[in-house]
């Protein structure tokens, strides 16, 4: 079910920077759910023939790994941060969340439908600057965005596909993929 938790969620100190991408810093370590998560890699999302740059991922990790499904399927705790470098409207990123589900959740996968309508009626219009945290613990993900808690996953399946749509069988971006795994 996704619900607030509202100040439960005392996330993240900043570090100094250890990475850029597109003009995008994020540190190399951070603090997250009494563990320290380290940078395992950063992805750029470009969109259409223009490679419009839409957003920074960086993928934080317990363990750094470059093998996704054993990401995927690892109980460490996970954080992705994502930094809007351009506006993206409410309808397209809805449409991205739904086509990553579809992409990354195939049969005998199933998704709780209304788990996964909360989650996408949650889902904001994003500013150039907005950030989103994505920190999957013990089969959950929490989501916020710019500091405020929009809610918790607690299907694990959902939170799985929720990150399997960054580094599952359908990323956004091969690209994209490939940068969050270290392999770039």
């Amino acid at each position: 079910m996704l619900m607030a938790i509202g100040p439960l969620f005392c996330l993240l100190t900043r570090g100094a920077a250890a990475a850029e991408l597109d003009g995008v810093a994020m540190p190399n370590v951070r603090p997250a759910a009494g563990v320290t998560l380290r940078l395992n890699g950063m992805g750029l999302r470009t969109y259409s023939v223009f490679r419009i740059h839409i957003y920074v991922a960086g993928l934080y990790l317990e363990q750094p790994s470059s093998d996704g499904e054993a990401i995927l399927n690892s109980d460490q705790t996970k954080l992705l941060e994502v930094r809007f470098v351009h506006d993206v409207d409410v309808e397209q990123a809805r449409k991205a969340w739904i086509d990553g589900f579809a992409g990354n959740c195939t049969a005998p996968c199933h998704l709780p439908e209304g788990e996964v309508a909360h989650f996408l009626d949650a889902v904001p219009a994003f500013r150039r600057g907005d950030g989103s945290i994505l920190l999957f613990t013990h089969g959950t993900a929490q989501i916020s965005v710019n500091g405020q808690m929009l809610g918790t996953v607690t299907d694990p399946i959902f939170a799985r596909v929720i990150l399997a749509t960054f580094i599952g069988h359908a990323p956004p971006t091969d690209r994209v993929k490939r940068e969050l795994l270290g392999e770039d």
